[in-house]
């Protein structure tokens, strides 16, 4: 007994060495944590219970039999964060750079599997070269499985991605299925494939920072909804993403004490240019609505168009998708309607209220956005909140303008509550544009167009670019001061807490993909 006893205390203690010392040591120098340094750093202070600490490969060909590693490249198990479940697999590095083997992508499957059976978000530190090729279809077959289980837990339970070194070829593919990525800074890339088979086979000169880097993956690609700039600051954010969330698709999250005072907010009754062509930051409105510094923007430096993230009234988390008139004066185009579609979808899977502020012109015109589908990635949003059954609450605060009107979370595709700013203008189109389709031939035929032109647009401004027409066919259900839009949300949200929506019997729908 004593002597298995000494077995196992050393078999786990060269665990803990994963890969040896010294690679340990070249990890520190690029301020890079080790596999069990980011788990202990992430969870509660003695709460981690590793699962799979044993397991090896089984592979034989190439020598492998002949190098050995007690975990087999990534330690997996659970524990909490703020006293919450959370199941966790860290890849490591210093074992065969973290390839995926078979019994690698056992250990990942199995805690995958643990979280789906209680209703736990998991959670990924990727740092891995991709498949371990000595094991050749082996390791594909893992990644598969691994694949699987991402669609399996979608909208059942979160999942979360941390690339916190480089994550390649099939590797990258888990990620894109989870629902969130926070990729580190300087130290990261996701790429398909890298630049040495690009440069292969297109001849194009790229480093795996321009390729594949953080930041080309926030602000071009979209692949990444979060950039941190060390492990550190990673870890913080994904606790901090982890605040705002339920355990899983059958619980609400957790509402924090909040003391209602009169909530009214004088500063949103200046944040309206006089100008309507004037553009002004939405953060402004946002924070002007929601409680102090709660607001926990998701995909910040990608389609700078439309804002999502979260926030909380009066304690409760909520979702927030919000036109901004600082960038291409809040138009919706491809990048920003997949960017909030997503977005919205998530919210919808776990029970997470939206709020919906507009301030859109319309859908982006040019050759550019029809060629590469705005029809199709407009439809997307318009799909994700008319399907959306949380409570669901919109305030237009100034232009809701043609299609873009109905897609932004109208009473026409299900919102329940639509409040308006008795700056909001709500029409076909802008009235200059109106006017000289309306009255072209009398313009056109008049001695001073310009002049009929300006007293048509005022005509045509008057009769629609306000929000009592709309609010007449109860498309609006009030019209509101800014300063009391606080007051109202807090009590649109509680009246709606309890909301239940039974759907028609279906499979699934087809969201245009």
């Amino acid at each position: 007994m004593s002597k298995n006893i000494e077995i196992l205390n050393n078999k786990i203690a060269e665990a803990h060495l994963g890969g040896g010392e010294k690679r340990i040591a070249k990890q520190h120098e690029k301020k890079k944590l080790t596999a069990r340094e980011r788990v202990n750093y992430f969870l509660d202070e003695g709460s981690f219970e590793e699962i799979g600490i044993l397991v090896t490969h089984r592979a034989t060909d190439f020598g492998m039999e002949k190098q050995q590693f007690y975990g087999d490249g990534v330690v997996t198990g659970y524990g909490t964060v703020n006293g919450r479940l959370v199941y966790v697999f860290a890849q490591d590095f210093t074992v065969f750079g973290g390839a995926l083997s078979e019994t690698h992508a056992e250990k990942i499957c199995k805690v995958m599997d643990h979280a789906m059976k209680v209703g736990a978000p998991i959670i990924g530190l990727n740092d891995s070269g991709g498949a371990r090729i000595q094991e050749g279809v082996r390791s594909l077959g893992g990644y598969a499985d691994i694949f699987y289980r991402n669609v399996q837990a979608s909208g059942v339970i979160p999942q979360i991605s941390a690339i916190m070194g480089p994550c390649a070829g099939g590797a990258v593919y888990s990620p894109a299925m989870t629902d969130f990525t926070i990729m580190v800074e300087g130290s990261s890339y996701m790429f398909v494939t890298g630049p040495n088979v690009v440069k292969t086979v297109t001849n194009e000169e790229v480093t795996s920072e321009e390729l594949g880097g953080a930041s080309t993956h926030s602000t071009k690609s979209g692949v990444t909804h979060l950039t941190s700039n060390n492990d550190i600051a990673c870890l913080e954010d994904i606790k901090h993403l982890l605040s705002y969330l339920p355990q899983n698709n059958k619980e609400t999250t957790t509402k924090l004490p909040y003391e209602l005072t009169d909530e009214i907010r004088e500063v949103l009754d200046d944040m309206i240019p006089e100008s309507a062509n004037k553009p002004y930051d939405m953060h402004e409105v946002i924070e002007g609505i929601i409680d102090e510094d709660s607001f926990f923007e998701i995909h910040k430096d990608y389609a700078n168009n439309i804002i999502v993230g979260f926030a909380r009234l009066g304690g409760r988390s909520i979702g927030i998708v919000a036109n901004q008139p600082m960038s291409l004066a809040g138009v919706l185009d491809v990048d920003s309607s997949k960017k909030a579609a997503r977005f919205t979808r998530f919210c919808d899977c776990f029970n997470i209220p939206l709020l919906v502020l507009v301030d859109v012109p319309g859908f982006l015109p040019g050759t550019d956005q029809e060629w590469n589908g705005i029809i199709l990635h407009g439809a997307k949003l318009l799909y994700a909140l008319s399907e959306a059954t949380v409570p669901r609450v919109t305030v237009i605060t100034r232009k809701a303008y043609g299609g873009a009107y109905d897609v932004m979370n109208s009473k026409h595709i299900g919102a329940d509550l639509n409040f308006a700013w008795p700056t909001a203008e709500i029409a076909v189109m802008g009235a200059k544009g109106a006017s000289e389709i309306i009255f072209r031939k009398e313009i056109q035929e008049s001695e001073d167009p310009e002049l009929i032109l300006s007293e048509k647009e005022a005509e045509y401004a008057e009769k629609f670019a306000n929000p009592f027409e709309a609010a007449k066919r109860g498309f609006i259900d009030e019209v509101i001061m800014p300063r009391d839009t606080r007051k109202k949300l807090l009590k649109a949200f509680s009246m709606l807490e309890n909301k239940s929506v039974h759907r028609i019997d279906r499979k699934h729908g087809n969201i245009p993909l």
